[in-house]
């Protein structure tokens, strides 16, 4: 076991008066490996107080850069990390706040094909993602390899945490959600967005868990949800139990290796190099039809109220997709109608969902109206 020097006792003094940690229990946190998925919302504010309590090894798994739109919740990052691997940001900012710790980079997007070498060697795994794939990939690696998992999940203003350990007695993620939701029924927080300080809040309770693990002390998560609601600022409770039926930590397991995590959540794969959908059109062709109104062509924002007031494209009409069951018949069927949203995503489930109504003469606008901000008009914002 490592010692501490002169120096941590001096850094962590106000730990080692705590009777429930002292020193004995600020050596175990020195002496505990935690491997932290994901560098972002959840991920900084775990790295962040982990590292300052002191924990011995902390593993970063992130392949993503930094971007503006983290900074408003990513803590880990600054102004000057914009373009810059969060791995990298990441271990610069945990070492200039504590550079006893070590911190291990693993620069990659964690898979069926490396979870269990990259989760392996550490005590406690976090679970920092925010993609249903990764959450099932995570806890049935942590199941198999008998290591916790300590979860959480932020959307909007609400968020949830829990420890899964069937280990230690407790239910694993499956026992809670069996089946995934069908694939866009959940927002991501890009889609939905999410109130900055959640993830600070949902983060900070998974690195109380992961203290409370280490030291061997206190009531921990297992066998419990923990939601907040941050607008009500109110916390409930609900108490889980093993599911006797669970494929994967139930008596009769089913699932005995990892799996193809895209295909069971209903992703499918982004191309290696993806061309142009038969049922896209460019902003230039959307930018053609706004200019020639004799073309005939209509274009409709299916984005929501509040994203229009932020950025939005002169003559066209709001029909937001959440109300589009309801305000269809508003649209001519034999029109030709170019729909565009953010990015396209949401713009192709309107489709979809049209063609479904007997529309035939539907395209969405790939890119939306972050690629026309981009290729026409700058001074659009994006967001």
């Amino acid at each position: 076991m490592i010692e501490l020097s002169n120096e941590e006792i001096r850094r962590y003094s106000r730990h080692l008066i705590l009777p429930e940690v002292g020193l004995a229990g600020q050596r175990r946190i020195r002496n505990t490996s935690v491997l932290c998925i994901g560098a972002g919302g959840l991920g900084s504010p775990i790295a962040m107080y982990l590292a300052a309590a002191g924990i011995g090894k902390l593993g970063i798994v992130d392949f993503d850069t930094v971007d503006y739109s983290n900074l408003q919740r990513q803590i880990l990052h600054s102004d000057a990390d914009v373009g810059v691997s969060k791995a990298d940001s990441a271990k610069a900012s945990i070492n200039a706040l504590n550079p006893n710790v070590e911190v291990v980079l693993h620069k990659t997007r964690i898979s069926a094909e490396n979870a269990l070498d990259l989760i392996r060697p550490y005590d406690i795994v976090v679970d920092g993602t925010d993609n249903f794939p990764t959450r099932y990939l995570t806890n049935d690696a942590c199941v198999l390899l008998g290591k916790p998992n300590v979860y959480g999940s932020i959307f909007r203003f609400e968020g949830q945490a829990s420890v899964f350990a069937p280990n230690q007695g407790g239910p694993c993620y499956r026992c809670l959600y069996p089946e995934p939701p069908p694939p866009g029924m959940v927002p991501s927080c890009a889609e939905g967005g999410v109130l900055g300080v959640l993830p600070g809040i949902i983060g900070c309770i998974q690195a109380a868990e992961i203290l409370k693990l280490a030291l061997g002390k206190g009531t921990s998560l297992i066998g419990r949800l923990l939601l907040f609601n941050a607008l009500d600022m109110k916390f409930r409770e609900l108490r889980l139990r093993k599911d006797p039926k669970c494929p994967l930590c139930g008596p009769n397991p089913s699932i005995t290796a990892l799996i193809d995590y895209e295909q069971f959540c209903g992703v499918v794969p982004e191309p290696v190099n993806p061309g142009q959908h038969p049922d896209e059109v460019t902003v230039q062709e959307m930018k053609r039809a706004l200019d020639l109104p004799a073309l005939g062509i209509r274009v409709v924002d299916v984005r929501e109220p509040d994203e229009v007031e932020i950025a939005r494209v002169a003559g066209v009409p709001l029909l937001p997709l959440s109300t589009l069951p309801q305000r269809f018949t508003e649209l001519d069927p034999n029109q030709q109608i170019y729909l565009h949203c953010k990015s396209g995503k949401r713009s192709m489930k309107a489709l979809e969902f049209l063609r479904q109504q007997g529309f035939k003469y539907v395209k969405s606008v790939k890119g939306g109206i972050s690629a026309w901000s981009d290729e026409i008009d700058h001074h659009v914002p994006k967001y």
